[in-house]
C-alpha cells in the first residue's frame, strides 16, 4: 500500500511539473487545436522553426544567456568573500548588515526598479546591458550570499591553516581547499543567480528602458499579443536554460562532499 501511495505521490509531481511544458509542447507543435479537441488535428515543426529563426528571437535569447551568466558569476565573486566574513566572524553590526542584504528580497521590485532607474539616468547606464546586469545584482546577491552562508557556518578554517603550514600560497588555498570544500554551496548560489536573473522582468524593462530586449520581454509580449502558438514557444525556450542550470547543479551536488588531501 505504501509503495502505490509513494507512486501515485510521484506521478502527481511529474505530471505538474511536466503537465504544463507538454501542453506548450502540443501548442508549439501543432495546428488547428481547437476545443473539445484532446490532441491537434494538424502537426508541423514550422511555428518551431520560424520561431527559431527569428533575428530577434536569437538574440534576445543570447542576450538573455549573456546577462544571466554575468550576473551569476560577479553574484559568486561578490558573494564567496562576503559570505565568508559574515559566516565566520561575529562582529558588531552583523545582524544589521544581514538585514540590509535581506531587504531586496521583500521590497517590491517595481519600487527598486523605480528608484535605480533615476539613478541610472543620471549615470548614464538607462538602455544599457551594464545597467540591467547591474540592476539585476539587486535581488541575486542575496539569494547568493544567503545560499553561501550556510557552507561557512560549518566550514572549518583548519583545512586551510593546514595547507598553509605545509608551504602553500593563498591562491593554491582557494583553489584546492576553499573552492572544493565551498563547491556544493558554490552549485546552489549559482542555480539561484542564474534563475533570479533569468526571470526578471520589471527590472529589466525599467532599466532597459525597451532598448535591451530580453526573452522574458518577447514573452510577455507574445503574452499580451494572444497568440498560443508563439507564446508556447517562447515559453518552451524560456524554460529550457533554467532546466539545463536545475540538470548541471543537481549532477555537481550529487558528486558528494569532495575531500581535501592533497599533498603541497
Amino acid at each position: 500500500m505504501r509503495r502505490w501511495s509513494l507512486f501515485l505521490l510521484r506521478a502527481t509531481l511529474y505530471l505538474l511539473l511536466l503537465g504544463p511544458l507538454a501542453a506548450f509542447g502540443l501548442y508549439g507543435l501543432s495546428t488547428r487545436w481547437f476545443y473539445p479537441q484532446l490532441l491537434p488535428s494538424e502537426w508541423t515543426f514550422e511555428p518551431l522553426m520560424r520561431q527559431l529563426g527569428s533575428p530577434l528571437i536569437q538574440a534576445a535569447l543570447a542576450r538573455s544567456i549573456f546577462i544571466a551568466g554575468l550576473v551569476t558569476s560577479l553574484a559568486l565573486l561578490i558573494g564567496l568573500p562576503a559570505a565568508r566574513t559574515l559566516g565566520l566572524r561575529r562582529f558588531r553590526g552583523r545582524g544589521l548588515v544581514l538585514l540590509i542584504m535581506f531587504l531586496p528580497t521583500v521590497v517590491p521590485p517595481l519600487a527598486t526598479g523605480m528608484g535605480l532607474n533615476i539613478l541610472f539616468l543620471q549615470l548614464g547606464l538607462a538602455g544599457s546591458v551594464a545597467g540591467v546586469v547591474l540592476v539585476h545584482l539587486v535581488p541575486v546577491l542575496p539569494y547568493t550570499v544567503f545560499a553561501l552562508l550556510g557552507v561557512f557556518a560549518r566550514y572549518d578554517e583548519g583545512y586551510e591553516q593546514q595547507a598553509r603550514t605545509l608551504g602553500a600560497s593563498w591562491p593554491l588555498v582557494l583553489l584546492r581547499v576553499t573552492l572544493p570544500l565551498a563547491g556544493p554551496g558554490l552549485a546552489v548560489a549559482a542555480l539561484f543567480a542564474f534563475l533570479v536573473s533569468w526571470s526578471q522582468y520589471v527590472l529589466t524593462l525599467l532599466i532597459g528602458g525597451g532598448r535591451v530586449i530580453t526573452l522574458p520581454i518577447l514573452l510577455f509580449s507574445a503574452v499580451a499579443g494572444g497568440n498560443p502558438t508563439t507564446t508556447a514557444i517562447l515559453a518552451l525556450l524560456f524554460a529550457a536554460p533554467p532546466i539545463l542550470a536545475i540538470a548541471l547543479a543537481s549532477r555537481a551536488l550529487s558528486g558528494g562532499a569532495t575531500v581535501v588531501g592533497q599533498q603541497y
